[in-house]
């Protein structure tokens, strides 16, 4: 799996663009900035992004590839991240230390979802928020990107169930139109997450 990130990464391209998610961006403006992870963040142009808006920058992935391209753009905006090669399994953070956790389009073996969402929620700290945008099950039947098993896809019901311990949640699946490079782009079926501790 890791070798098919660093080659999706590894054109000169921006495999799903420079500009940030929507959904992030909106989100991100609603709240104070302080400390943020990004795990599976690619690319960084969402934390690239958050650096910008003055957030403190952490993120994560198993991509060398990725983490040179995040690297090259946060030298184009002059802002620092912190960005690991680790994986979901192996990544060690302090508990409670972050303000924010944002996964976006981080779909993980269905096997250790619930495990994976978990360990990241026990990153937050009390009062945190947690931010989750992905492809709905109902994404299979389209190909404006995602993964092609199902059971990768996320169901309103398997994320209520991981982020159950929250003190509010919202989970709502909704239609949109991507223009995220070009793996991301038509109409998808999307899921949304907004997860308070």
């Amino acid at each position: 799996m890791n070798d098919f990130w660093n080659q999706r990464y590894s054109s000169i391209e921006y495999a799903y663009g420079e500009a940030p998610n929507e959904f992030v961006k909106v989100q991100l403006s609603k709240l104070q900035p302080g400390t943020i992870l990004f795990p599976a963040e690619g690319e960084g142009r969402n934390a690239v992004y958050a650096a910008l808006q003055n957030w403190k920058v952490s993120a994560f992935d198993s991509s060398s590839e990725g983490r040179k391209k995040a690297f090259q753009l946060a030298k184009k905006y002059n802002v620092n991240i912190d960005y690991r090669i680790t994986t979901y399994e192996e990544v060690n953070f302090q508990t409670e230390s972050f303000d924010c956790v944002v996964l976006v389009f981080a779909h993980m073996p269905p096997a250790k979802r619930s495990e994976y969402h978990q360990k990241l929620w026990s990153f937050l700290k009390p009062g945190g928020t947690l931010l989750l945008e992905g492809f709905h099950k109902n994404q299979i039947f389209r190909n404006s990107g995602g993964p092609k098993n199902i059971d990768m896809l996320f169901s309103e019901a398997e994320l209520s169930n991981d982020f159950s311990a929250a003190s509010e949640l919202s989970v709502s699946e909704t239609e949109t139109e991507l223009n995220e490079g070009k793996f991301h782009r038509g109409t998808a079926s999307i899921i949304r997450v907004i997860a308070r501790k």
